[in-house]
């Protein structure tokens, strides 16, 4: 009898070991009864100076609670990007946040990801509104670049106008240059327009004087900065560059050209308050920034997508951020110059 009893016993443990070891749910449970849930998130490209901020932030929000977050590179590939989402479907991931490297080029990805009913968080480049509509398990956290723009404007319109000296063949007009993100980029078209805009409403004339793409990046500024130096020479009398690094390459090119050094001065205008932007704005050599909230857009980012992971559905409330349409969270941008560099810190 004691031998029938234990092999009964035996066969009912052999049996729901090997149950639980044929299932594979998304959610575990903690011996606190608490759920933990993954997160696939994926950066369009990791050596991105502002994007290395809400990476860092994400991870850091992150910490200590039942999320875990795994955090990829796409490089810049939208073919990279989408082989990493298809990873994280595999993987059954709860929630995915995702940078996009092609925002214009988000149904793709929504199409998967809707197929898995795996909800998603873009962060810091948005879908277009059509996208973003598919499915009501979509959401974005960002900020307005037609007010990064307009601060950007501001900044320049205030100092041209407490500095007529700027304005060096004193024709009354702001002769300037522009130096944008990647062509197509939402971001990019807003700023550009938006930074004249303003300049414009406060009465000031402008002129182009060049134009070209850095690509967000400061080392292709650097170089596109050089060529437009050498072809209009003493005929740039103001930059704006649509973030950081692309003004920082075209400060170097400048500091190249001679600029920087006695007298001869360059106002040069960026967007998103950087570290290495402020070591700059610090040094005099860069005029002003927007900050462009990395650590909020973060946290935002990850609140969103933990609450969606655990099946919930996000409000202004539970977020902490407000939510606008249903969809959106926008963290606003601060205009930061030489006399608040503190708040930027």
């Amino acid at each position: 009898m004691k031998k029938a009893i234990t092999m009964i016993v035996v066969t009912a443990m052999a049996i729901t070991m090997f149950t639980g070891c044929s299932t594979t749910p998304k959610t575990t449970t903690t011996t606190a009864g608490a759920k933990k849930v993954s997160i696939g998130c994926t950066i369009y490209k990791f050596d991105d100076t502002f994007m290395t901020g809400v990476r860092n932030a994400i991870s850091t929000a992150a910490t200590g609670t039942n999320a875990t977050v795994e955090v990829v590179d796409s490089a810049n590939a939208s073919t990279t990007q989408s082989d990493k989402i298809d990873m994280f479907i595999t993987k059954k991931v709860n929630a995915l946040e995702i940078n996009p490297v092609d925002p214009t080029a988000a149904g793709a990805i929504i199409t998967k990801a809707k197929n898995a009913n795996i909800p998603v968080v873009f962060f810091n480049r948005v879908p277009t509104t059509a996208d973003m509509n598919i499915w009501d398990k979509l959401y974005y956290v960002g900020a307005d670049p037609k007010q990064s723009g307009t601060m950007q404007g501001k900044i320049l319109a205030t100092y041209w106008k407490a500095h007529p000296e700027a304005d060096t063949n004193k024709d009354g007009i702001m002769d300037y240059v522009m130096m944008t993100g990647e062509p197509g980029n939402s971001d990019a078209i807003a700023r550009t327009k938006y930074s004249i805009d303003e300049i414009n409403a406060e009465g000031i004339k402008t002129h182009q004087v060049a134009t070209d793409t850095g690509m967000w990046d400061l080392a292709k500024a650097h170089d596109k900065m050089q060529s437009i130096i050498a072809a209009q020479g003493t005929k740039i009398e103001v930059v704006l560059a649509n973030n950081d690094d692309m003004a920082l390459g075209c400060i170097s090119a400048l500091k190249a050209a001679g600029y920087f050094t006695g007298t001869k001065y360059m106002p040069v205008v960026g967007v998103d308050a950087t570290a290495p932007g402020i070591a700059a704005l610090t040094d005099g050599t860069l005029l002003g920034t927007v900050l462009n909230d990395a650590k909020n857009q973060g946290i935002a980012t990850f609140k969103l997508s933990q609450l969606l992971a655990e099946g919930k559905t996000p409000t202004t409330e539970n977020i902490g951020y407000t939510l606008t349409d249903g969809k959106y969270v926008w963290v606003d941008y601060k205009i930061i110059t030489k006399d608040n560099i503190a708040d930027a810190k």
